[in-house]
């Protein structure tokens, strides 16, 4: 369920007005920025073909292995905290109940299907997020996007996180090559930590580094959920 828009709208000017003096490395060069920027376009357009080949072998494949709709939706923060859709894979069944998952619990690891522990390990469930990337709620590289509702318990209790939203959220970023998902206060901190050292410290380099480490990533199997 998405959120009230006097919420959303509340959210965006609280974070917006808290970080009006931060000026992070990547808002402080035109070049880089224009760069990012084309790369993320390019990289949306090679993506989404991926995209739409894989849904089409998962459209296949799901009703004998992952029961279900194709895709699944979710309303998550993005920068200067507004909102934003952000389309994925289905990788896991419906929730049995009502409870609504909190932002320190656990991964659900038993709704994951069989189709769906492939799908999560292959990275090949994250293919949608490139239409975010081609539409600017997202990057190639930046802080991995949180749901909305965790996302504001997060700005509100952990240290560096609000810094998050002085730009983009990405698809990859540096916390999830160096620290996997984080579902727990000691990995959230870390997360936010690694997360304000790219904004920071963002350069081309360092995005190539990124997105070279990511491939790597997808074969080891660790990273972002």
């Amino acid at each position: 369920m998405d959120p009230p828009v006097k919420a959303q709208t509340n959210s965006a000017y609280a974070v917006a007005n808290d970080l009006s003096a931060f000026t992070p490395a990547v808002s402080r060069s035109t070049a880089f920025l224009l760069s990012k920027r084309t790369i993320d376009i390019a990289a949306a357009i090679t993506g989404l073909s991926f995209s739409v080949f894989t849904g089409l072998v998962l459209i296949i494949l799901n009703p004998f292995l992952n029961p279900g709709p194709l895709l699944y939706k979710q309303t998550r923060m993005g920068q200067w905290g507004r909102p934003f859709t952000m389309w994925k894979f289905r990788s896991m069944a419906a929730p049995n109940g009502s409870e609504k998952r909190l932002p320190t619990d656990p991964l659900e690891t038993e709704r994951i299907t069989k189709l769906g522990q492939f799908i999560r390990h292959s990275r090949i469930d994250e293919l949608p997020n490139f239409f975010s990337v081609l539409t600017g709620d997202m990057a190639l590289v930046g802080p991995r996007p949180d749901v909305w509702d965790h996302a504001q318990w997060f700005t509100e209790n952990i240290r560096y996180y609000k810094y998050r939203a002085q730009i983009r959220p990405g698809i990859t970023g540096l916390a999830q090559i160096r620290g996997g998902y984080a579902d727990q206060i000691i990995s959230i901190n870390r997360k936010a930590r690694y997360d304000y050292h790219y904004i920071r410290h963002a350069s081309p380099m360092l995005d190539a580094y990124i997105i070279a480490k990511t491939v790597s990533v997808m074969f080891l199997g660790t990273g972002a959920k």
